[in-house]
């Protein structure tokens, strides 16, 4: 039986003038394991319909109008109700090839945030990531990312005990080697999130993609439980 430590899968990152984040150019985000059998991919019908003229292949968001941006705090759960997902964060940073650390495959419930981008909530592009699944078989907090829809609702609780509520605008799934990086990473004048982990499964050779959703802040619970909503 293999260890479990995680297969890492590898997004490509953007030249610095399209980063949300502050990666280094070429450098790599991974994640990701083997698995006996496929996550769920993301349907065609879950991908944005409408590519703008700014953004090749992507839409404004077809849910909510963002409500007001939050000042940075701390995430520190989330949550994603239709795939069941309940999970602390933990604050992600850079190895010495600008790549994004993984989180600890010791606890395959982990989900992480670039520390050094947008906090959830802000305005610009959040970065979270999590496993999909370990090497000796257990399924990861994102497993079941690809199984998502438009407008179902991510959670981000915060160290300032708010919530921002995201919606989801559109899931979609790139092959490794063409994988969107301005389309994933570009800067973002509204709040908004990236949940990312690896797809594709090909048994012969591990996860050859990625799935990513991208999410709009449509909601703010307030410490009071009052929400604000767009």
């Amino acid at each position: 039986m293999a260890s479990a430590s995680p297969r890492r899968f590898v997004p490509p990152v953007p030249p610095v003038r399209y980063l949300a984040v502050a990666v280094v150019t070429g450098s790599a985000l991974m994640i990701g394991a083997m698995f006996d059998s496929e996550p769920p991919r993301p349907s065609a019908g879950q991908a944005f319909s409408t590519p703008s003229a700014g953004m090749p292949g992507r839409t404004a968001p077809a849910t909510l109008l963002p409500v007001q941006p939050l000042p940075p705090a701390k995430p520190v759960r989330l949550r994603i109700p239709a795939i069941d997902v309940n999970a602390p964060m933990t604050k992600l940073g850079l190895d010495k090839a600008g790549a994004l650390k993984p989180p600890p495959a010791g606890n395959p419930n982990l989900v992480g945030w670039y520390g050094r981008g947008t906090a959830p909530g802000s305005t610009g592009t959040a970065v979270t990531a999590g496993h999909v699944d370990l090497r000796n078989g257990s399924p990861g907090v994102f497993y079941d990312l690809g199984a998502l829809s438009k407008g179902d609702t991510i959670e981000i609780s915060r160290a300032d005990r708010r919530t921002a509520v995201f919606t989801v605008d559109a899931v979609e799934i790139y092959e490794k080697k063409k994988f969107p990086s301005k389309k994933v990473y570009g800067r973002s004048g509204v709040p908004e999130l990236r949940v990312i982990t690896c797809g594709g499964y090909a048994r012969r050779s591990g996860y050859q993609s990625n799935v990513v959703v991208y999410a709009t802040l449509t909601a703010v619970k307030q410490p009071n439980g009052r929400f604000m909503a767009g």
